[in-house]
């Protein structure tokens, strides 16, 4: 019983994260829409079988069963759209102007990122310090190599790469510490890379007293090596709240824009792509937590998905937008054809992308 109430609240923490993040982003392109005088059909989350629904107006608003998304429909998407007829013509989408479907288009990640300034600022507001993390967490780089440190007497520099630890191999800074923390005062194998090349080094961790959060303590194991900082970002006034949550915003859409292009070429690892349920599990750990570190890791979704929604694959929003550009410099739409082609390539690798991630979800939840 208890074991099906811990995975009911780490998947109620999960759909309300998912719903509200989603909610948000369609809100975005349904207040623009409506602003622009296009017509709204529907507004889903979720897709799939309808679960509950309600005609308001010109729009249906519906619950869909499966929560991993949801959409906006408005009237006549294709210039090709049967349902317009002549007389609502002008409140298409299609035949709204090109600056109209853009800022329609882009209004999705814009409120995504929005609702991570609004969090962001209320949590400066209340004093509480708000950390940006480096890309030192996504990497197993060392920056510093402490003097008289166990790293330093088995031979380890700054700039070594930490790739593999006993038979296992090594990606983040966050697998490299579970395992020296397992081996206090026990020799390990160590694998870096080094100038292009590979060093075998023997490091016997320290050990240490560490205390649980029953107030219990415990030997873990401490090599002496350090990663870059944070960045920390403290408002000392509520008036200045809002300034420094723009900061820290723009921190995080950093740290994501620079992570994906990391990734793209290779420096680091595709490892770092997490799922649902990776997403569940962090959801139900924030919630556990208490109800600011819950909106805290809201506020960071939001921002990858605002992020990853402008990527100019079809499909996505900034798939749309990459249309859009073209639109204008050739001065015509892409033919619906070309259109219908590229959509199909996108939905393949967001395909392949999803199933990436759910491959990388159960070999860190159940595998390492």
């Amino acid at each position: 019983m208890q074991a099906i109430q811990h995975y009911g609240f780490y998947t109620l923490a999960f759909v309300v994260a998912l719903g509200a993040l989603v909610a948000f982003h369609e809100f975005g392109h349904f207040w623009v829409a409506r602003r622009s005088g296009v017509k709204v059909l529907k507004f889903s989350i979720g897709f799939g079988p309808k679960l509950a629904g309600r005609q308001v107006g010109e729009t249906e608003y519906v619950l869909s069963a499966i929560p991993l998304g949801g959409y906006v429909k408005m009237l006549g998407e294709d210039l090709s759209d049967p349902e317009v007829s002549e007389a609502d013509r002008h409140r298409s989408f299609a035949h709204a102007s090109l600056l109209k479907r853009t800022l329609i288009v882009s209004a999705g990640p814009v409120f995504n990122l929005l609702l991570a300034y609004v969090i962001f600022t209320a949590w400066l507001a209340t004093g509480a310090p708000l950390f940006v993390p480096s890309f030192a967490d996504l990497t197993s780089n060392v920056e510093t190599v402490v003097a008289g440190s166990p790293a330093e007497a088995g031979g380890m520099r700054a700039g070594d790469r930490i790739v593999q630890i006993g038979d296992k191999p090594i990606a983040t800074w966050q697998e490299m510490t579970d395992l020296v923390k397992r081996s206090p005062g026990a020799p390990l194998k160590i694998v870096v890379e080094r100038n292009g090349r590979t060093e075998a080094l023997t490091v016997t961790p320290a050990s240490r007293k560490e205390k649980l959060a029953d107030g219990t303590e415990v030997a873990v194991g401490q090599m002496g090596i350090i990663k870059a900082n944070k960045a920390v970002f403290r408002s000392d006034h509520v008036l200045m709240a809002p300034i420094d949550g723009l900061d820290a915003t723009w921190g995080w859409i950093k740290l994501t824009v620079v992570g994906i292009a990391k990734m793209i070429t290779r420096e680091i690892s595709a490892d770092n792509i997490g799922g649902p349920l990776t997403i569940a599990k962090i959801s139900g750990d924030a919630a556990t937590q208490g109800a600011s570190n819950y909106l805290f890791l809201i506020a960071i979704l939001s921002i990858n998905l605002g992020v990853l929604n402008l990527l100019p694959i079809p499909i996505l929003d900034g798939g749309h937008l990459a249309f859009f550009a073209i639109e204008a410099i050739k001065r015509q739409p892409l033919s619906i054809r070309s259109r219908e082609l590229a959509q199909q390539v996108g939905l393949f690798l967001l395909i392949c992308l999803m199933l990436f991630a759910f491959r990388n979800d159960i070999v860190n939840l159940w595998f390492k």
